[in-house]
């Protein structure tokens, strides 16, 4: 123990992604795909229901690639900078377990769809760069289920195949993240691409996205020596939370197993144990040669013309990350707004429908996501299925910024237009008038208002005077409350011009 101490140590991080893409159907047969069901009722819920003879691996079933799936995987690689294979084939891996009832997955092996990618992060300490080694296709398996429907405890294991044949995208980074903050936010970044995208519904709590961290540290010892502990993968990590727990404890488990015992450990698979807050040993890991890949004799390979992979770049559009950097270095938005807009497609689209023949793109912004955000939590609905049309968040907008109504009087405004329903014929400007919401301009009733307010409120004016600022805000609201719909900015400006 006294031999070894840290000097200093270097974390090496690479990630395996699987991302369960929302198609119809499954990989290779045409049975309902649970993770694209448009509602839940669409796919059986009973277990093992949504099987059919080439997901049980009967004998003369032959498999027929899905190529919406194809498509689906191809989008998310070129969101990732990837370059994309012109040719690639189907491979068996074959392995024994109950959740896979043909005894082989069909995967990519050697020659994967999306490969040599390059994804920038921006991070607190700057620029990050990630290295995505590889992005292929392949299907998910079955469950494993360790208590019965219901709850009820069982002393053995049963399965459920309902997931098996999900079209599965899986991901492979370079060792380029070394610290658990950069882990959870690419998970994070990684997220809203495939739901920007429409692959995937990304759904963590589903299990549509599963972590798997690769983690190993090089320790400088004090003797000047480096050990290199033995690379340990963490399976099946759903949440951005306890991706970060899990590869921090992992780091510092390494650390300490070498400093008491030497050890560098061995290539070996990791779970989580939630309650501990700790991981622990699976098994030792296998190699490549253990699962005997092999292609697959059933599928052809698939060959990516130039004009399929164009008409798909074209589908992509502006990525949330290059969205967000726009809203705020062209349009001056906060980077928490400006994560909030850019990071759904819809709602991003919606803002910059709304920023046509909007004088302030911050105000616009600000009514998205407060103002109708308020009513979409009420209603369950996006804002964009509200039924408030980006124009009328225009008009409201401007209406703010003229001075015509107050900012408070968004809320209400379209709160009647979403009463008002298909009555397209009024206008917001209409609907302020029939609210009582505009804002009058004339100083005679506001400079009488004021004249009262100095009679009738004397310590208020003794404050101002002796220097308490904060006094303004009391006397405009005593103003604006004598008055309807005086324009605050007229009140203010009057009232200091008397009270000079």
């Amino acid at each position: 123990m006294a031999d070894r101490v840290v000097q200093s140590y270097k974390v090496l991080v690479g990630l395996e992604i699987h991302v369960q893409l929302a198609t119809a159907t499954k990989m290779f047969t045409s049975v309902a795909n649970a993770s694209g069901a448009a509602k839940p009722g669409d796919v059986p819920a009973e277990p093992n229901s949504a099987v059919d003879p080439v997901i049980l691996g009967l004998p003369g079933v032959l498999p027929v690639m899905n190529k919406r799936a194809v498509e689906f995987a191809i989008k998310a690689g070129l969101a990732l900078g990837c370059k994309i294979a012109k040719h690639t084939k189907w491979d068996r891996k074959s392995y024994y377990y109950p959740d896979l009832p043909k005894n082989y997955q069909i995967s990519q092996y050697d020659l994967p769809l999306c490969y040599e990618g390059h994804y920038e992060m921006q991070t607190e300490e700057g620029p990050h760069a990630v290295r995505i080694r590889r992005a292929h296709l392949e299907e998910d398996a079955g469950k494993l289920l360790h208590e019965a429907p219901g709850g009820y405890k069982i002393d053995y294991s049963i399965v459920d195949l309902n997931r098996a044949g999900t079209p599965l995208l899986e991901i492979v980074t370079e060792p380029d993240f070394q610290t658990p903050k950069q882990i959870s936010q690419f998970a994070a970044e990684l997220q809203k691409i495939v739901q920007f995208l429409g692959v995937s519904e990304g759904q963590m709590q589903m299990g549509h996205m599963r972590f798997e961290p690769n983690i190993n540290v090089h320790i400088t010892a004090g003797d000047g020596r480096i050990y290199k502990t033995a690379i340990t993968e963490i399976k099946n990590l759903n949440s951005f939370s306890v991706l970060e727990r899990a590869t921090a404890y992992e780091i510092q488990r390494q650390l300490n197993e070498w400093l008491e015992t030497g050890s560098l450990g061995k290539k070996s698979t990791y779970g989580w144990d939630e309650p501990t807050e700790s991981t622990f040993h699976q098994r030792d890991k296998e190699e490549a040669d253990d699962y005997r890949y092999f292609p697959d004799p059933d599928l052809v390979p698939v060959e990516v013309s130039e004009s399929w992979l164009m008409e798909l770049k074209a589908q992509i559009g502006e990525l949330p990350g290059v969205r967000k950097k726009r809203y705020v270095e062209a349009l001056g938005l906060s980077t928490a707004d400006a994560t909030t807009l850019a990071g759904d497609r819809e709602t991003g689209n919606f803002y910059e429908v709304a920023l046509q023949g909007a004088k302030d793109p911050k105000r616009v912004s600000n009514l998205i996501i407060n103002v109708l955000a308020t009513l979409a939590n009420k209603k369950a609905q996006p804002v964009h299925k509200l039924g408030i049309a980006p124009a009328n968040v225009t008009a409201v907008a401007n209406l703010i910024d003229q001075n015509e109504i107050s900012a408070s009087s968004a809320l209400p405004l379209f709160e009647k237009a979403l009463d008002q329903g298909a009555d397209a014929s009024l206008t917001m400007e209409q609907l302020a008038k029939d609210l009582g919401l505009i804002q009058s301009s004339d100083t005679g009733p506001v400079d009488a208002a004021i004249d009262a307010l100095i009679a009738q409120n004397p310590k208020s004016l003794q404050d101002y005077k002796a220097g308490k600022q904060s006094a303004m805000g009391s006397l405009i609201g005593i103003v604006m409350k004598s008055g309807k719909g005086f324009n605050p900015k007229i009140v203010s400006e009057r009232l200091k011009e008397k009270l000079k």
